[in-house]
């Protein structure tokens, strides 16, 4: 039976036969069976719901930074969450709903006055996959400044964010498979100007030193223990390698850049490569933080 006919949706907006590649920042992947677009959160509770209960777990996807899909595609249901993106002041708290971007949320907050989500302003996630992973950058992490987590898990819960696990670039979430909905972060009263000042100077930084003018999921691996995982592959003579239409950048090697017509199969294997004399160079076993789904 196709997927779309054992789903209830409701009137829910979806399309068959998606492209994902168009919902992925590597600009690569194959096409989504079904390609779920709620517009507010009960509706991305009930798409949610409804994939489970017909027995397929869904494919959270906020804005396809950290994600590539298979060449032949995925079976499972996508569900987006960016048509959810209320962002809201109330002192020094900002509640956000999964589908916000990062960054207009630490836009919000500087126009606030409010000073802590400077690091976040470049990051080009979702407060849902920032708060999945646990994302972070220039010092600074999501656990850092995060308050609460309210999520979806048989029913809607709300807790501290005291209460729950976040590691380097692993969470409760990223382990237990809960649907976020939504976050507060607690931030502290700050000078505007200063605040945008840092942010800036925090973009200059990263267009200097990142490929941002090339398609790409961000950073490729999580940073071993003692090192970065940029330089061991600098250090093995690996910038510009390619496979096919992926190469490891020549602006930092700790991206993989989509060239032209680059393919997640092209990802998969440079990736692998890229692992492989890393370890005969170093001794040191990369770990891929790039989510790579595959049904």
């Amino acid at each position: 039976m196709p997927i779309t006919t054992s789903l209830t949706l409701r009137g829910i907006p979806y399309t068959e036969n998606e492209d994902t590649s168009a919902h992925v920042s590597m600009k690569a992947g194959g096409k989504a069976a079904v390609f779920i677009t709620p517009r507010n959160l009960t509706e991305l509770i009930h798409a949610y719901s409804a994939s489970r209960m017909c027995g397929k777990i869904p494919i959270v996807l906020g804005n396809g930074t950290n994600t590539v899909f298979s060449d032949g595609g995925v079976v499972r249901p996508v569900v987006s969450t960016l048509g959810l993106a209320n962002i809201s002041v109330d002192g020094e708290y900002i509640a956000a709903d999964c589908g916000a971007k990062l960054s207009a949320v630490a836009m919000a907050a500087a126009n606030a006055g409010l000073t802590g989500l400077e690091f976040a302003h470049g990051i080009p996630g979702t407060v849902g996959g920032a708060v999945f992973m646990n994302a972070g950058a220039y010092g600074g992490e999501i656990k850092d400044v995060l308050e609460s987590v309210t999520y979806f898990d048989g029913e809607i819960v709300t807790k501290p964010a005291g209460e729950l696990y976040f590691g380097y670039r692993e969470t409760t979430f990223s382990k237990g498979g809960q649907l976020i909905l939504s976050a507060v972060f607690k931030l502290k009263k700050g000078n505007e100007a200063e605040i945008k000042a840092k942010m800036k100077e925090l973009a200059a930084a990263r267009r200097e030193k990142q490929p941002l003018e090339l398609p790409s999921a961000g950073s490729v691996f999580k940073r071993p223990v003692g090192s970065f995982a940029g330089k061991l592959i600098e250090d093995a003579g690996l910038k510009g390698l390619t496979v096919g239409g992926m190469q490891v950048s020549v602006k930092h090697a700790g991206f993989i850049v989509n060239i032209g017509g680059g393919t997640e199969t092209d990802f998969e294997n440079l990736v692998k490569e890229v692992q492989k004399r890393v370890k005969e160079n170093s001794g040191v076993e990369l770990t891929p933080e790039v989510r790579i789904i595959k049904d």
